[in-house]
């Protein structure tokens, strides 16, 4: 099919809220002093792809769209905050306002099958924007907490198209959220984990730095490359890791392996002064650090509850060392983190770790696989694969997702090298030196 022909096949059959299914708290809520960082106040864009169920009358004809649809308002009465929205205060602090203005969710149609557009795989057949849920007249996008869309296609495929705000959930959180109404959806009478709003666990240094948002002015324009990674080479990289530090106890992940290998491949081609610094940074889950204050020990807590860790190193050092040297960077940068989450809350630190840079010796990098998206299940299986969507081309990003459903290895999402060093980047990526 033609990817002219493809890119009209969308057909929106109506937008409407979905409310919570029982009535729930009114009023307002507090956020953290994390969930109101200014970048933050974004909507943070994926698409779920899923393809036909084996039994398409698995529920009795009730379509995906209907299923989830219901679903999500039975969920709202757990998750009641994410059929708020979001209120600025005269003081400039951002609130939820618990006031069941509900979640805007779209129902869609593709006159083709996924197979047709490649099961969304890049370059998308599909303009994104045809799948994510929009904007609708006369709403604010800033007070805006949730938006679904569901896109069934002529295969019995869907994907589900996502907007959630950062400020009231991190990734962990939204995958949570998404697994929570996979349950109901699925026939569940109560949730396997209950949602827990707690922001008042987070810690709120007053003394804390907020730095600059990313300025786009003079930044490189970065190209996309997604890119499939066998188990055997991860294997290859963990083994060489694991026999030079036989008997230490520490054991190297397939993030390190791949992050590691990312952050060299990009160090090589980009054309960095040998002697300049190059940073790597990477958020890591602290709940398990707020037990003390978090009830249940953080399970359930769907805020934002993360802090980015930054690794710095000699671009020399990064581009000739071997990639086990180059894990272990990460991991005494990792090792660092519950001090320095410490002098972070006591206000003890000087700078702002939380600021995302557009600088070019900066790379950001997720690790998605963790969040638990693939486990998402509204009754038709997992996902066959997530596709986290970015409208930021300047900020050098590689985010680590879940392969195909039931295929080993990995997929490392990247935007991190202009267009003339991508071939260069991809070949230095998969070398197995």
């Amino acid at each position: 099919m033609a990817a002219a022909v493809v890119a009209k096949s969308v057909e929106r059959l109506g937008q409407r809220r979905v409310v919570p299914a029982e009535p729930t708290p009114d009023g307002p809520l507090r956020l953290s002093w994390l969930d109101r960082y200014p970048t933050q106040m974004a909507l943070i864009e994926s698409l779920h792809v899923f393809t036909p169920a084996l039994d398409r009358a698995i529920y009795g004809g009730v379509g995906p769209a209907r299923t989830i649809e219901r679903a999500l308002a039975r969920a709202l009465v757990y998750y009641y905050p994410l059929a708020g929205h979001l209120a600025l205060l005269d003081s400039g602090e951002v609130q939820v306002d618990c006031g069941n203005a509900g979640v805007w969710f779209t129902e869609a149609e593709a006159t083709c099958s996924l197979e047709d557009v490649d099961y969304l795989e890049y370059p998308m057949m599909i303009a994104k924007d045809e799948l994510l849920p929009p904007t609708p007249s006369g709403e604010d996008e800033r007070e805006l907490v949730l938006l679904v869309q569901v896109t069934t296609f002529a295969c019995g495929g869907f994907v589900v198209g996502f907007r959630f705000s950062h400020a009231v959930a991190d990734g962990p959180g939204a995958a949570q959220f998404m697994v929570a109404v996979g349950e109901l959806a699925r026939g569940a009478e109560s949730l396997t984990i209950e949602p827990l709003w707690g922001r008042e666990a987070i810690p709120n240094p007053t003394t804390a730095v907020i730095g600059s948002l990313p300025d786009p002015a003079g930044a490189k324009r970065l190209e996309y490359l997604a890119v499939d990674i066998s188990a055997d080479y991860i294997n290859h990289f963990k083994n060489q890791y694991n026999a030079a530090h036989a008997g230490g106890g520490s054991q190297c992940s397939a993030f390190e392996v791949l992050i590691a290998k990312a952050w060299q491949s990009r160090t090589r081609v980009a054309g960095f002064e040998a002697d300049s610094t190059v940073h790597l940074c990477f958020s890591m889950n602290v709940r398990p650090l707020l037990h003390a204050s978090l009830l249940r020990g953080g399970v359930g807590f769907y805020g934002n509850c993360y802090y980015i860790m930054r690794v710095s190193a000699p671009a020399r050092k990064v581009a000739g060392s071997s990639i086990t040297e180059v894990v272990k960077i990460i991991k005494d940068g990792k090792r660092r983190m519950p001090s320095e989450f410490a002098r972070w809350t006591a206000g003890e630190m000087a700078g702002d770790p939380y600021q995302i840079t557009s600088n070019y010796h900066t790379l950001l990098v997720s690790d998605w696989t963790r969040f638990g998206f693939a486990e998402v299940d509204y009754g038709w299986g997992p996902p066959a694969h997530v596709v986290p969507l970015t409208n930021l081309d300047y900020i050098a990003t590689c985010i680590l997702v879940r392969p195909w459903a039931h295929k080993p290895g990995a997929r490392l999402i990247t935007q991190c090298v202009p267009p003339d060093r991508v071939a260069a980047f991809h070949e230095g990526l998969l070398h197995m030196n």
